[in-house]
């Protein structure tokens, strides 16, 4: 399997892409804690690829996008000076957002996404992620280097979620 990571520009494939991953990790995460009615009205009426360009084109945003054998099966976007009331003052903090379909979550496929992820935060003090407490990539995470901060609610649908943050070093 040929497996890539690398920066998407806000642009109508790369959304279209993005829209891909996120209508099917949407549905996937939540079938199990929201009618499936629920989730799909989220989908149809909240997942707007204009508004989606539209912040991927603020220059604070980057969208990293993973492929096997050239089909989208994973992303990160990387939103610097996003904060949670945790980060101590003074430390610049950048969030991410961690995601893979399920049928292609390999050890591949995550160390590709986070090694370009990772290298898209080296300006950064803390990086952070707030990720549903289920989400079988929080192991992932975890195993990377993040640490459980505190307990939160995320989505669309405020399911419990897992504030995870990592310092990173510099040399």
């Amino acid at each position: 399997m040929d497996i890539i990571s690398k920066f998407t520009v806000g642009s109508e494939e790369g959304i279209s892409d993005l829209i891909t991953i996120i209508d099917s990790s949407v549905y996937t995460l939540h079938k199990d804690f929201v009618a499936e009615s629920d989730i799909n009205q989220y989908i149809n009426k909240e997942i707007d690829p204009r508004k989606m360009i539209n912040d991927l084109n603020d220059l604070s945003n980057q969208l990293i996008m993973t492929y096997a054998d050239q089909k989208p099966v994973g992303y990160s976007i990387v939103k610097s000076g996003s904060v949670y009331a945790g980060i101590p003052e003074g430390k610049r903090a950048t969030e991410i957002s961690f995601v893979i379909l399920p049928d292609f979550d390999s050890p591949e496929i995550k160390q590709s996404l986070w090694k370009k992820c990772r290298s898209a935060v080296s300006f950064t003090d803390i990086i952070w992620v707030n990720i549903l407490a289920h989400d079988p990539l929080l192991e992932f995470l975890k195993e990377t280097g993040f640490t459980s901060a505190a307990d939160s609610q995320t989505g669309p649908f405020r399911l419990p979620s897992k504030i995870l943050t990592m310092e990173i070093h510099k040399n």
